[in-house]
């Protein structure tokens, strides 16, 4: 089965960090992917822009509309994510407590099943 495991950022809990503790947290990314290739169970990680480089799409009677950055304020956002295949869901819970960020207070990692996949392994 395939899971993503999406790294919750929040800015505010990064910037507050010391830059040795997100030295550490990126270092640590290292060692996971290192750990997940071993093991078979990496199929692809991608880091994502902040929210203010994102434009949203949406529809308006039926023609696509364009605005600047996400409609919803929060205070988190998609940072990026790893996507995995592994045997069963607490293999992929095992795998997102892996993650530095997931040690992190104030930041998460949420374990998603994949329920269609096309163009990867």
């Amino acid at each position: 089965m395939k899971y993503l495991l999406i790294m919750q950022m929040n800015p505010a809990v990064w910037e507050a960090l010391s830059p040795e503790q997100r030295d550490e947290v990126m270092n640590g990314h290292g060692a996971f992917m290192e750990t997940i290739r071993a093991s078979g169970e990496m199929v692809a990680t991608h880091a994502l822009a902040e929210p203010a480089q994102s434009v949203v799409v949406r529809g308006r009677d039926g023609v696509p509309v364009v605005t600047d950055g996400p409609f919803l304020e929060s205070k988190e956002f998609m940072g990026g994510f790893y996507l995995v295949e592994c045997e069963t869901r607490e293999r992929a819970i095992e795998l997102a407590a892996m993650i530095p960020d997931a040690a992190v207070d104030g930041m998460a990692i949420e374990v998603r099943q994949v329920v269609f996949s096309e163009g990867t392994r």
